[in-house]
């Protein structure tokens, strides 16, 4: 691989213009990053690019990968500015901190205040994410192509340093959603990298889909 076009250097010239990129509902506003985690965490995804055929991002081995690269950047506590843990009233909060120049993949943080949740939704692309503070509950569902809808299989809690990946496509329906109390709960904060360019991750990433009314849910 070009040295010169690795993400590495990007980071570098975004700490200089203070340019990592909040994002809240498609406004975008620049803010000072925190490069060092961050190279790291771009130098373990390109290893598992380095070590991955074109084809091969849901094999397994990717990602294992991934999941490992998500794990040893969540356990550093350096990881994240003040600025790209703050969340906002109306809906969670990303906060895009680096994307490769190559659109392989971009890497966000976001932010749930308490009764903040994602919408249902697949992935259009392979997606990972890790849980870096507090605890957001996941609801997984499965994908009735026949009905074009989701039924809810169960929740669970993931808590800090829960990791995930999974591959795109309606094999993996889920919802995040941070339950604590809205008076007296804590936000959660969460790492995801996604397989898309820094451009599309508002775009190019969530497949919305419809949910079954719980009366009429599949057995």
């Amino acid at each position: 691989m070009n040295p010169a076009i690795r993400p590495h250097a990007i980071l570098a010239e975004r700490a200089v213009h203070g340019a990592a990129i909040h994002e809240i509902g498609g406004d975008v506003t620049p803010s000072a990053s925190n490069d060092a985690p961050l190279m790291r965490l771009c130098a373990a995804l390109d290893a598992a690019f380095d070590a991955a055929s074109d084809s091969a991002f849901d094999d397994p081995a990717f990602g294992a990968a991934v999941r490992a690269a998500l794990a040893q950047a969540v356990a550093d506590p350096a990881l994240l500015t003040s600025a790209q843990r703050e969340g906002a009233a109306a809906t969670y909060r990303r906060h895009l901190l680096a994307a490769d120049p190559r659109g392989r993949y971009a890497i966000a943080s976001l932010v749930w205040m308490p009764g903040q949740a994602s919408p249902v939704h697949a992935h259009h692309t392979w997606c990972g994410y890790a849980v870096i503070d507090g605890t957001l509950t996941e609801s997984v569902y499965r994908w009735d192509d026949a009905r074009q809808c989701a039924d809810e299989i169960r929740s669970h809690p993931r808590t800090t340093g829960a990791v995930s990946f999974a591959p795109g496509g309606r094999d993996g329906v889920h919802r995040l959603m941070n339950v604590a109390d809205a008076d007296t709960g804590a936000a959660a904060v969460s790492l995801h990298i996604y397989g898309v360019s820094g451009e599309q991750i508002a775009t190019h990433v969530n497949d919305v889909v419809a949910v079954a009314p719980r009366e009429t849910m599949a057995a």
